[in-house]
């Protein structure tokens, strides 16, 4: 795996702030870093905030809240913040990135769904043919990248996950967002949840 790892969330996230400190300097990171774009509609935070106004509109969890406004933390610690589409090239394996970058601060409730939201994408192309289909161009042309249909045993684990369905879940949320100029609310709406889910 290559990984490119520019921020540390431990050092976002340090145990010296206060629980409120701490989701200002998340939020602060994502505002940062979240201008580059995820396809030719939405930046990476626009991404973010209509994921988790999906996954609140479905009346979700707290923690399926947060890892859909997270599921792509990945990206903004990558190098990927000059606003261009190189990252679509290269599968730099956000999701890994992302996940165990927040383990220590969040429970697996919030990191197993964001690690298997790319693999739920490949469960879903390999179980329901018409999925591929309704993807937006990006998701289709990182698929290959990410590993493509699952094979038999591949599906077999991924159902063996107890979060498993939350993620794809997560995932159906993600594939809805990326609504050009969909007006939603910002970060500050989600200080309550990430709170919540803060463990450390």
């Amino acid at each position: 795996m290559k990984e490119n790892t520019e921020i540390s969330l431990h050092d976002v996230l340090s145990l010296e702030k206060t629980p409120d400190q701490r989701v200002d300097a998340l939020f602060d990171l994502m505002q940062e870093h979240g201008q580059s774009y995820y396809d030719e509609a939405v930046t990476q935070l626009e991404h973010a905030l209509q994921t988790a106004q999906l996954a609140r509109n479905s009346q979700a969890t707290m923690e399926q809240i947060t890892a859909a406004l997270l599921h792509d933390i990945g990206h903004f610690l990558m190098n990927e913040h000059d606003a261009q589409h190189d990252f679509l090239s290269e599968d730099w394996e956000h999701e890994t990135v992302g996940s165990r970058q927040l383990e220590p601060f969040f429970g697996r409730a919030v990191t197993e769904p964001i690690f298997l939201h790319v693999p739920a994408k490949r469960y879903l192309c390999t179980v329901e043919p018409d999925y591929f289909n309704g993807l937006s161009l990006a998701s289709q042309r990182s698929f290959a990248l990410q590993g493509g249909l699952m094979s038999d045993k591949e599906v077999e684990r991924f159902e063996n996950n107890p979060f498993h369905h939350t993620a794809v879940l997560l995932r159906r949320w993600d594939d809805g967002a990326k609504v050009k100029g969909l007006n939603v609310p910002g970060l500050e709406d989600y200080r309550v949840e990430i709170l919540s889910c803060l463990e450390h």
